[in-house]
């Protein structure tokens, strides 16, 4: 039987800060405010004439300088994203250009926050079934892009950033031991951006409606969160024949710190386990679990041979989740 061992990983993460007191225009205090309610303290942008695909290519150009792979051994390139460079072609393409992968075929996945978890997912799956050897994933979004900037309710909450993983096809029981991947439909309409597609193109009046930018029923996303974690967090777990206790970290989507507390409360597992970067990162949507699995891996937090789930939860609504052994 083969499984997707994690090889590489790496990061591509915009230049300019942005501290919470950017947003002082919107609320007293901003600084305060946000961080009280959020946990986040700042956040990266890209800059003016930067994209998603140019903070997912230095991800990429990181994860394989990181795991000394050749562009030329990939397989196959899985961009997950919500934010692309345009509605057509593949941003992976694009990438897959930037970095000379020659040999690998190249699309996007959408699943908003779950996206990274998604395309893992769907690439464990093409490794198991032989399609591919070895995939790069990557997770990148440009949230600032598409905020609207006078909602105080989003937009301080999301960053810019990107991060890739590597997978290769191995016979060793090691990599993603366990995923989960589910969908609810019925709540499709409480993260989107209104006017982006073929329901309602862009025209002059849903721009000054600002229908082209990004909506959220924020009180009714923290309720379906704190809901749906646990259960992923029990679902992945008990497939796997493992209890939570035997898992050495959890990286959970970066979403907003207040559900983090609201899951230890609720599950008993120590905040200690919970890998966090939102603080310095906010909800960098895709890329956001991605970024941590990086830095805790360039940092020595997470070991080789440690047990860790992985998990997301967004637009869709949509959420999943994955056991990886390091």
């Amino acid at each position: 039987m083969l499984f997707s061992e994690l090889i590489a990983t790496g990061s591509g993460i915009p230049n300019r800060i942005v501290p919470n007191d950017f947003f002082n225009y919107l609320v007293e205090d901003a600084d305060n405010w946000i961080l009280s309610r959020t946990g986040i303290r700042e956040r990266r942008f890209v800059g003016e004439q930067q994209s998603t695909s140019d903070i997912a290519t230095e991800a990429a150009l990181n994860a394989l300088a990181a795991g000394n792979i050749d562009p030329a051994e990939l397989d196959c390139i899985i961009v997950a994203t919500s934010t692309p460079d345009m509605i057509l072609p593949s941003t992976a393409c694009m990438v897959q250009k930037n970095i000379g992968a020659v040999n690998a075929f190249a699309f996007d996945m959408n699943s908003v926050c779950s996206s990274l978890v998604y395309a893992l997912d769907t690439a464990d799956s093409f490794i198991k079934a032989g399609k591919c050897r070895t995939a790069l994933v990557i997770g990148a979004d440009t949230y600032s892009k598409i905020l609207n900037f006078d909602d105080k309710g989003s937009c301080p909450l999301f960053g810019d950033g990107a991060g890739a993983v590597i997978l290769r096809a191995t016979e060793q029981r090691t990599g993603l031991l366990q995923t989960m991947i589910k969908s609810d439909g019925r709540g499709w309409d409480l993260i989107q951006v209104p006017s982006s597609g073929s329901r309602k193109p862009v025209t002059a009046e849903t721009i000054a409606a600002r229908e082209n930018t990004f909506f959220m029923e924020g009180k009714k996303v923290f309720v379906f969160a704190t809901d749906v974690i646990p259960k992923i967090i029990e679902e992945v777990t008990a497939s796997a024949g493992i209890t939570p206790a035997d898992l050495d970290f959890i990286i959970p989507h970066q979403a907003n710190l207040r559900i983090i507390d609201h899951i230890t409360k609720k599950t008993g597992i120590g905040r200690e386990k919970f890998l966090l970067n939102l603080d310095r990162f906010g909800n960098t949507a895709a890329a956001s679990v991605g970024l941590v699995m990086d830095e805790n891996r360039r940092n020595g937090t997470i070991k080789p041979g440690n047990l860790v789930l992985v998990m997301g939860f967004g637009g869709g609504l949509s959420w999943g989740g994955l056991l990886i052994r390091f």
